[in-house]
């Protein structure tokens, strides 16, 4: 979910002073508003949100354009430089202030957003507006393996759970001879040691955005939660197993008891014909300070130079309706809506999964996803010197307070 740090600086550049787009109302006076997604998955939900919007606005045309990810950032921002970008497009929470800072995207105002997560709102805020309607939300949860639970004869994860219920768990869990363990613990940030820095206590970058958190103990008692469990308590693989091999697909082999991922996993694993069914989910467990858990949402901007502003920013707020979310839930999809009371329909699509209590068990507790200006820039030093860490190879505080020394100086220079 991050622009590559190349594309973050030719963007910085490219956005300044655009154009405005070309104007696509018809001799009839009908009017066509392109809107962009990068998943085609959502084909079939998006098509139907548009069909009840253009019911509602009978001229007013949505063209839907679908761009894979790994092309997506490129096309938008070559879009964006020459004065072209779409009238609505998907926006998420990690380069959202690169674009509103660029005058790419223009502030929403006067939204009601009282309905949606706070800490998916607040990550579409920038210099104190308001640049993205929530769409969706991603919540990292405890997925874990029945079958193995009930051979060890351990009782299933619970939302009182907390660390030591974990470890405890993954040290029964954990069979050597069998090359079985009691949980995976790959390095991913949004589903996991953000997750523990902030319940032990820490925090990834101030509330300012200005200064690093990385060095605080309580940021180093998170990341040393996982790489204890890897080097230390020898109850997760290797940090190379899940380097190696995706750890959704090492998660459905049987062989690892627990794994922190996402709620839109449930699409993939309920779609696993020999495992699906003998794994289930609860909310993560609780940190030795406090609970906190990411939240991390799309959500879909207007472009400042559209020449329809008014419906575009229209069909944006109604992306975000009671309608609109509850169509996207009852898609049954990997993406659940994030407005209020729009998720019993997903709920219903994992009927063998815990989602709902999961979920409930998870929202109160959100945080924002950690982002400055220029995210992937830090995150690329994050990521390089934690994986020396999770590989053992030198001591977590050690990596943590050189990435909260060279962080620093990144975020020093935005």
């Amino acid at each position: 979910m991050r622009l590559r740090t190349a594309l973050v600086a030719a963007l910085a550049v490219a956005l300044t002073g655009c154009g405005s787009g070309p104007d696509t109302t018809t001799k009839s006076g009908k009017i066509t508003i392109s809107y962009a997604i990068w998943e085609k998955n959502d084909q079939a939900s998006t098509q139907k949100i548009i069909d009840a919007f253009q019911k509602k606005h009978p001229d007013v045309t949505v063209k839907l354009e679908i761009t894979p990810w790994d092309q997506y950032w490129t096309k938008l921002q070559t879009a964006a430089t020459g004065g072209a970008a779409p009238d609505v497009f998907w926006m998420n929470s990690l380069n959202v202030r690169l674009y509103a800072k660029g005058g790419v995207i223009a502030p929403i105002e006067n939204a009601d957003v009282s309905a949606f997560p706070k800490a998916i709102v607040d990550g579409y805020r920038y210099d104190g507006k308001l640049y993205g309607m929530p769409r969706d939300v991603g919540i990292p949860m405890l997925w874990y393996d029945k079958e193995l639970f009930d051979k060890a004869g351990v009782a299933y994860p619970t939302a009182d759970w907390t660390w030591d219920d974990l470890r405890a768990a993954a040290k029964k869990l954990t069979d050597p001879a069998r090359k079985q363990y009691g949980l995976l613990a790959p390095m991913w940030d949004q589903g996991g040691f953000y997750n523990t820095m902030i319940q032990a206590g820490g925090h990834v970058i101030s509330a300012d955005g200005k200064k690093s958190g990385f060095g605080e103990p309580g940021s180093i008692q998170g990341l040393e939660f996982w790489t204890d469990l890897i080097n230390k308590d020898k109850v997760a693989p290797p940090a190379e197993v899940t380097t190696d091999t995706d750890p959704m697909q090492l998660f459905m082999t049987g062989k690892y008891a627990m794994y922190y991922g996402g709620s839109w996993f449930a699409t993939a694993f309920k779609a696993n014909t020999e495992r699906g069914d003998k794994v289930d989910v609860a909310p993560l467990p609780k940190g030795p300070v406090q609970e906190g858990i990411i939240l991390l949402g799309l959500a879909n901007s207007v472009s400042a130079k559209s020449e329809h502003p008014a419906e575009s920013a229209e069909f944006a707020a109604f992306i975000s309706s009671d309608e609109a979310e509850k169509i996207l839930s009852d898609s049954g999809g990997a993406s659940v809506s994030s407005r209020a009371g729009t998720q019993d329909g997903w709920f219903k699509s994992f009927p063998n999964y815990h989602m709902k209590e999961a979920f409930d068990g998870s929202i109160p507790y959100g945080v924002p996803y950690p982002v400055s200006l220029n995210t992937a820039k830090w995150q690329d030093v994050q990521n390089k010197l934690l994986a020396e860490a999770w590989a053992g190879r030198r001591p977590a505080a050690e990596a943590a307070r050189e990435i909260a020394t060279r962080m620093n100086e990144i975020l020093a220079e935005e």
